[in-house]
């Protein structure tokens, strides 16, 4: 019976431990990497876009929230052309800037996408965070389309929803 206990006693510290995870570097991409020069600017068409976001949501009540990994794709819809970034920022629930992920030109390629990943754990935006990003095109070509996707598990729950961005 003692061996019985010890065994299942091991068992249980041995599942029950969970491996905690830190954040991942909010600069995966190598942003500096992107920068590019651009080409005539009179020659470009300009333009902002506003993203929702959710960091975490409430549930139950307002006093209870569940945390959300936020994935924020940036995607050239065009076949042809390429189109330009300036500037992405993400704001708190209150406005405030939290961070900007790029202030200089980045290129995205036709059909290109990347990502903007904000961690489970990163609950600096709220649950009314959004992005807010400056970029440049070609006249006459698609403007860019941004989204996201907001997700979080836990056993067998799971929840996830997506936004998308307009144009201001």
């Amino acid at each position: 019976m003692k061996h019985f206990l010890l065994i299942f006693s091991c068992c249980i510290l041995f599942f029950s431990c969970e491996e905690t995870k830190e954040p991942t570097n909010i600069n995966a991409v190598n942003w500096k990497n992107r920068t590019v020069n651009l080409p005539k600017i009179d020659s470009l068409a300009k333009g902002q876009s506003y993203l929702s976001v959710y960091s975490e949501i409430y549930s139950i009540t307002e006093h209870r929230t569940i945390n959300l990994t936020v994935t924020v794709s940036l995607r050239n819809v065009s076949t042809l052309h390429n189109i330009y970034l300036f500037k992405a920022n993400y704001y708190n629930t209150k406005g405030d800037l939290i961070r900007t992920y790029f202030d200089e030109p980045i290129s995205l390629k036709p059909l290109e996408t990347i990502e903007i990943v904000i961690d489970e754990k990163d609950d600096h935006g709220g649950s009314g965070a959004n992005f807010v990003f400056d970029w440049a095109l070609s006249n006459n070509d698609h403007e860019p389309f941004f989204e996201a996707v907001m997700i979080s598990t836990s056993g067998q729950q799971g929840i996830s929803f997506t936004t998308q961005g307009i144009k201001l």
